[in-house]
């Protein structure tokens, strides 16, 4: 059945990818992005869908939400994944980031509830803080450091009080689900200073650069193909109940890859997959009170979701360079 969906922050690399799938599925949808650090690029393929409005404006005040309700003529369903995202950017801009985030969790959540609309919000494995229990379970405690120390966790602990907040929500009756994306990535995100870390890699060997990996390079992450990460996305706003019986509601995704590999094998990975226009590898640099490990433990999101990572990372970095050579 079609329905009535509001993404929040559906410019950005995930929230476009999100929309796209929405689309072809058959729903109604209405993107709000200011776009900052979305664009309208991302959207490309599906700006002039008949069942596509695209919103300019912010997501912390109320009048830009209620254009997207009055757009749908209702709202049966918000992901919101409007966020300020890009670790320089929480150093840098860390009252910045914990406004957007927080307030703009609230706004939207708020209008959730107004409208009576299901609720997903885009979280993030940072909601751990610095929690190096591996793998990372669904309801793992969060841990995070004295705010003396470094800006890092203005990112990580706004989504914690994010997921904080939807669970009040959930008590006081909103059917809401948080999902924690381990690491998309795909042939859209930021390769710039501001960008993640496939972006960089590729960015660098597009531009013949050396990649530079923050530290020794030991460090892992659990690369996701943007594809599998839309599915879980999809499916936690899609389902009426887990595949399993039980209610979705107030319940926690870990969606992302179980295969842990380190910053210098993801580093040697895109090298080969680029062949002769590989590029030197250079170690240094880095951001204070970063991560060591980050594993998802998936587990809750195969029973009730049905949910598995499908895209290698061989297979995702080599659909990633095809999509650069071919260009949109």
């Amino acid at each position: 059945m079609s329905q009535r969906v509001v993404v929040t922050g559906g410019a950005g690399f995930i929230g476009a990818a999100l929309v796209q799938r929405l689309l072809t599925e058959g729903h109604h949808v209405a993107v709000l992005d200011n776009f900052w650090r979305g664009s309208m690029t991302n959207l490309q393929s599906v700006s002039q869908h008949a069942h596509l409005t695209v919103v300019e404006g912010d997501v912390t005040v109320e009048d830009d939400l209620d254009r997207c309700a009055q757009a749908l003529g209702g709202v049966d369903l918000v992901h919101h994944l409007a966020a300020i995202n890009g670790t320089k950017w929480f150093d840098e801009a860390a009252l910045e980031v914990i406004d957007v985030n927080i307030n703009g969790t609230l706004a939207a959540l708020r209008k959730a509830q107004t409208w009576g609309a299901r609720f997903v919000l885009a979280s993030s494995p940072e909601a751990f803080g610095q929690n190096e229990t591996m793998p990372l379970r669904s309801e793992e405690s969060s841990d995070f450091p004295p705010a003396s120390l470094h800006q890092r966790f203005s990112y990580g602990a706004s989504k914690y009080l994010g997921e904080v907040a939807v669970q009040h929500a959930v008590r006081n009756g909103l059917d809401a689900r948080i999902v924690r994306p381990f690491n998309a990535y795909g042939a859209t995100m930021l390769g710039d200073a501001y960008g993640q870390v496939v972006g960089m890699f590729f960015h660098a060997v597009v531009h013949q650069q050396p990649m530079r990996i923050h530290g020794d390079g030991l460090q892992t992450r659990s690369m996701t193909y943007i594809d599998d990460t839309v599915e879980g996305f999809y499916l936690a706003g899609a389902l009426d109940e887990g595949l399993d019986g039980g209610s979705l509601a107030g319940r926690s995704f870990n969606i992302g890859s179980t295969e842990e590999v380190s910053m210098r094998f993801l580093a040697e990975s895109v090298n080969h997959v680029v062949g002769t226009m590989a590029v030197d590898m250079v170690l240094g640099g880095g951001y204070p009170g970063d991560s060591q490990r980050r594993l998802p433990e998936n587990s809750g999101a195969l029973a009730s979701l049905g949910w598995v990572p499908r895209t290698s990372l061989q297979e995702g970095l080599a659909k990633v360079w095809s999509a650069l050579q071919t260009g949109p």
